[in-house]
């Protein structure tokens, strides 16, 4: 499916989704034997069921077929290992085009220059690349607003990504704010600025306060934006990953009682997932399986 890039609509993570990339576990995992032969390389936390993974992302589709216009699918491909499975890391959408990043995660280095063949054939421009000794990850991102982007500094993003960032989005950004991320559980561990932070509205987002630097929580508050704090025993459990198919309508993991209780007081209309193949084991949540390329 070919469509015509539309440079008007607004850069935004909780504008309802228009356009969608995605990969199925059929074409990440393949088979059994690869997942068997990648995950513990990968520190996953267990290995994954192929035939319970596919079942859990064949909901997952379903799902996102009824909220999302236009969904496309990366297809199999052999440079690629079972973490493509998470293709938001791999690229930037902006209003110009998308930005193919350099990953912070060695397994990973393939994956942006394939999904950038893939875009290739559908249409959509590529605004550039993040090269050499750069490193970003599409976790690391999120827009506060059209002009405001908020980038995490972490393992997986490093300082020079951002300086490449910052010149390739000259154009499209009045405000890229960089935000220190905590050393956590360490530089092989999954964490990206996405783990601590999940918009849902223009002015809602569900975080973990206590990992947040404290300027960054009063640079949200101090916007208008009201915070829903994920508690301790639903942060490892992936409360905080959640992806917004359109203001105040999410996707989350299920097991977080209290979380989605708190979305739904704050008018949210909250779809779960059972994801325990797909995400927990992997530690990818919704956001992380979904790369957003056009959102109203």
């Amino acid at each position: 499916m070919i469509w015509n890039y539309d440079m008007s609509l607004p850069h935004s993570e909780s504008g309802r989704i228009k356009k969608l990339l995605i990969k199925h576990p059929k074409d990440a995992f393949i088979s059994q034997e690869n997942v068997n032969g990648q995950w513990q390389q990968l520190n996953y936390y267990s290995c994954p069921d192929y035939k319970k993974a596919v079942e859990e992302y064949d909901r997952f589709f379903e799902l996102l077929s009824a909220e999302v216009e236009d969904i496309y699918l990366l297809p199999q491909d052999d440079r690629t290992g079972i973490d493509s499975l998470y293709p938001r890391d791999c690229m930037i959408a902006t209003k110009n085009g998308v930005i193919l990043c350099n990953m912070g995660k060695e397994e990973r280095l393939t994956e942006p220059e394939i999904a950038g063949e893939f875009m290739d054939e559908i249409g959509v421009p590529i605004l550039g690349r993040i090269t050499d000794d750069g490193r970003i990850e599409g976790g690391d991102l999120i827009w506060l607003d059209d002009r405001t982007l908020v980038v995490g500094r972490g393992y997986r993003t490093n300082d020079e990504g951002i300086r490449q960032l910052k010149k390739l989005t000259a154009d499209l950004v009045d405000d890229l704010i960089v935000v220190p991320l905590p050393h956590w559980e360490g530089p092989t561990d999954v964490f990206h600025l996405m783990s601590i932070i999940s918009p849902i509205d223009k002015d809602l987002a569900v975080v973990y306060s206590r990992l947040m630097s404290v300027p960054f929580r009063e640079l949200l508050l101090s916007r208008g934006i009201r915070l829903i704090d994920v508690p301790d025993s639903e942060f490892e459990s992936m409360a905080c990953n959640i992806l917004a198919v359109a203001p105040r309508k999410a996707v989350m993991i299920s097991g977080n009682p209290h979380t989605k209780m708190l979305l739904e007081t704050e008018g949210v209309e909250v779809l779960e997932i059972d994801a325990a193949e797909i995400c927990r084991k992997g530690a990818g949540g919704p956001t992380c399986m979904t790369r957003p390329l056009f959102r109203e």
